[in-house]
C-alpha cells in the first residue's frame, strides 16, 4: 500500500461511499462503479476527473461523489433513508458543478457561441429500511402543483438504485466495490439490531480476505467506524421520525421522542434534543419533564 493512501483528509471524514468512491487513489473503484451502472466497458482510471463539491467553496453545500468521464458529469450520492427531495438537491448540485467548470474552463456564457457542457447523470444509491423497487426514477416536478407541473419549464430526473442485500444482483456483481461497501453498511446495521456490544469492530473483523476495499478499510479502520457510527445515527434519528403518506419527514410530537432517542441511542437530554433541533427556548419545558 503506498504512502498516499494512508494519508487521510478531512474532505472525506462524514461518508464512507465518499470515503471508498472519492477517492484519487482509488479512480479504479469510482471506474468500476461508472461501468456497472452505465454497463460501459472504460479501462482508464485516469479518464475519470473529480470534480466533487466542496463545502468550504459553496456555502455549506457538499455532494458525495461527482466526477467527468467522457464528456458525461456524473453526480453520485448515497441515501440511507428515502428522501423524494433528491431532485432539488441533486439540481442544486449540479448547478454549483457547472458554475465550477465553466469557471475553470472559461467558457464565456455571455457570448454568442454555444457552450458545451458534459451532460450530467444522476444516480442516488440507496440502502435504507423502506422497501423500494430495483429503480426508482424520483422526478423534480413531482415537488410542483399538479395542476402547473405539465407547464414547467425544468425537470430534473435522479435514478435511485436500490443497493439493499439482494437487490441489483447484475449491478452489484460488475462492481465489487460497491457489493463490497453495500455487505459492509448492511452487515453493520444488522448487528446494531441485533444487540452487538460493537457492530461496527465486529463488521470489520469478519470482513472477508478476499475484500478488495479489506486493505483499505483495515488501513483507516478508526475513521471508517466513526463514519459507520455516524451514519448509523443520523439515519435512525430519520427513521424514528419518518411519517408514511402526504408527510413523510421527521418532526418532534412530545417528550417521549427525546426519550427514544435518550434511549436507542444513548445519548443525554441535550445531545437529544441537538439531534431533535428542539428550539432553544422549549428545551427547559421538556427537560423539566424527562
Amino acid at each position: 500500500m503506498s504512502e498516499k493512501e494512508n494519508v487521510v483528509t478531512k474532505d472525506y471524514k462524514d461518508r464512507l461511499f465518499q470515503f471508498i468512491f472519492g477517492q484519487a487513489d482509488h479512480k479504479d473503484w469510482t471506474l468500476s462503479l461508472y461501468n456497472a451502472v452505465n454497463d460501459s466497458d472504460y479501462a482508464d482510471p485516469e479518464a475519470i476527473e473529480f470534480n466533487t463539491i466542496k463545502e468550504a467553496l459553496y456555502l455549506g453545500m457538499h455532494n458525495d461523489v461527482s466526477f467527468i468521464i467522457a464528456q458525461e458529469m456524473n453526480l453520485y450520492e448515497h441515501q440511507s433513508t428515502y428522501n423524494p427531495n433528491m431532485p432539488l438537491r441533486q439540481m442544486q448540485y449540479v448547478s454549483g458543478a457547472y458554475e465550477a467548470y465553466v469557471k475553470k474552463h472559461k467558457l464565456n456564457k455571455y457570448g454568442v457561441t454555444q457552450v458545451m457542457l458534459p451532460t450530467p447523470h444522476l444516480i442516488v444509491f440507496y440502502n435504507g429500511a423502506r422497501e423500494v423497487d430495483d429503480c426508482v426514477i424520483l422526478n423534480l416536478s413531482d415537488a410542483f402543483s399538479e395542476d402547473t407541473r405539465d407547464t414547467s419549464d425544468i425537470q430534473v430526473r435522479v435514478k435511485m438504485l436500490n443497493i439493499n442485500a439482494g437487490r441489483n444482483k447484475k449491478l452489484m456483481e460488475q462492481c465489487r466495490p460497491l457489493f463490497e461497501y453495500a455487505w459492509v453498511m448492511d452487515t453493520s446495521r444488522r448487528y446494531k439490531l441485533e444487540g452487538h456490544e460493537d457492530p461496527v469492530d465486529e463488521t470489520i473483523r469478519i470482513m472477508p480476505m478476499d475484500f478488495v476495499i479489506r486493505d483499505f478499510i483495515m488501513a483507516h479502520r478508526e475513521e471508517v467506524k466513526d463514519m459507520l457510527l455516524t451514519e448509523y445515527n443520523e439515519a435512525a434519528s430519520h427513521e424514528l421520525f419518518q411519517l408514511e403518506g402526504e408527510r413523510i419527514g421527521r418532526e418532534i410530537t412530545s417528550v417521549r421522542d427525546i426519550r427514544k432517542i435518550m434511549e436507542k441511542m444513548n445519548y443525554s437530554a441535550e445531545e437529544a434534543m441537538d439531534l431533535l433541533d428542539v428550539p432553544r427556548e422549549l428545551r427547559e419545558k421538556y427537560a423539566k419533564e424527562l
